[in-house]
């Protein structure tokens, strides 16, 4: 497969101004421009045994980088994908055994604007476009509120993150709705069956909802992570709170409370019966920003302070943020604006093979965090 040469796609940090440094945990750093030109990029990850970077572009290419000058398309999905602001390609996960059986999976909205949980394979430059194996197919009745992540957990099973539908306030109330895959985080094994078993320990593995349902009460999870045997989700806001939850894989069955609960408080101030629902470890008002993006833990090498980490952002302030989860608690926040300000519209974060931490931006960019000289 031929590469696109970066002159038409993007440009490495050499020719791009530098951003502004901060300090983070006492170490100064700066998020560096590596890559632009990208179309509204919103996944980049490493594979298991696989140095090159992959990146996801919402308008439906997934891209290998492996170095100056060498960016190919691994895969190109724009022709199956709706168009939508919050539609297109939204997800990408590889097995955690991808080095030896090639396995990867995708998250997108189709022409129709449902969402569709599709596995490919691979060899070692590109993906087979006829190796498309559907494991699941999603009605969604409005074209907002996809949500579209999906990952791995340390179990080996898939999770997969999928907003309420769409409109405003869950019109459908799919989030309380246990027989209802809106709303909720999936969580299926792609090993044990045709297309997919069920794992024993979903909450509803043996009826009283969707067997596939893992957690319940979600708007909008924009991005999640694995830290360990937690697992970090963003869940974007309504009308006043952005929201980070931190869930132990052990509790499934775990109800985030919307859409009865935006954030701490009962939707629209009204009253309501909290009890049963998990509360986030961290909110932010629309005074501040509108949009969470989620992020990763950083567990990388080169900056040892700053290990364990959580990082974040908001969509419009363009402010990269960040805190540590100790004790069920979030502490050390940490809001980089006074500093950088506005990196752009941040889309998404990720990590390469040695675990450094990228950030995505809507407006085509791949910043990667480093120590400023």
């Amino acid at each position: 497969m031929k590469p696109i040469f970066l002159a038409a796609l993007a440009v490495f940090a050499s020719s791009l101004a530098l951003a502004q440094e901060t300090v983070i945990d006492g170490t100064p750093v700066r998020f560096d421009p590596v890559l632009e030109g990208l179309e509204r990029p919103v996944v980049l990850l490493s594979p298991p045994g696989d140095e090159r970077l992959f990146i996801a572009e919402k308008t439906g290419r997934i891209l290998t980088v492996t170095g100056p000058q060498e960016v190919d398309v691994f895969l190109d999905l724009s022709a199956l994908v709706s168009g939508g602001n919050e539609q297109g390609l939204l997800g990408l996960a590889f097995h955690p055994a991808y080095a030896d059986n090639h396995q990867f999976y995708v998250n997108y909205t189709d022409r129709q604007a449902n969402t569709q949980i599709v596995r490919y394979t691979a060899d070692a430059r590109a993906a087979d476009p006829k190796s498309a194996k559907v494991l699941m197919s999603i009605e969604q009745p409005f074209p907002n509120h996809n949500g579209g992540w999906l990952g791995f957990g340390p179990d080996g099973l898939l999770y997969i993150g999928m907003g309420d539908g769409g409109a405003g306030g869950d019109p459908r109330k799919n989030g309380q709705n246990r027989d209802a895959l809106l709303g909720k985080i999936l969580r299926i094994d792609v090993d044990g069956g045709d297309p997919y078993a069920i794992p024993p320990g979903n909450p509803f593995a043996g009826g009283g909802g969707a067997p596939e349902v893992f957690l319940l009460g979600l708007r909008n999870p924009w991005r999640n992570t694995f830290d360990g045997e937690q697992f970090y989700i963003a869940d974007v806001g309504q009308e006043a709170w952005e929201e980070i939850d931190v869930i132990d894989l052990a509790d499934a069955g775990a109800n985030l409370g919307w859409n009865v609960m935006e954030g701490q408080v009962c939707v629209r101030g009204k009253d309501c019966a909290q009890d049963g629902f998990i509360m986030p470890i961290h909110v932010y008002g629309h005074d501040v920003g509108c949009s969470i993006t989620g992020g990763v833990v950083y567990r990388g090498a080169a900056l040892p302070a700053l290990q364990g980490r959580y990082f974040f952002a908001d969509y419009c302030s363009g402010a990269i943020e960040a805190l540590r989860y100790e004790s069920g608690a979030a502490t050390a926040l940490l809001n980089t604006g006074s500093d950088l300000g506005s990196v752009g519209p941040v889309n998404s974060f990720g990590t390469d093979s040695a675990g450094e931490l990228y950030v995505l931006t809507d407006d085509g960019k791949a910043l990667k965090m480093v120590a400023a000289d």
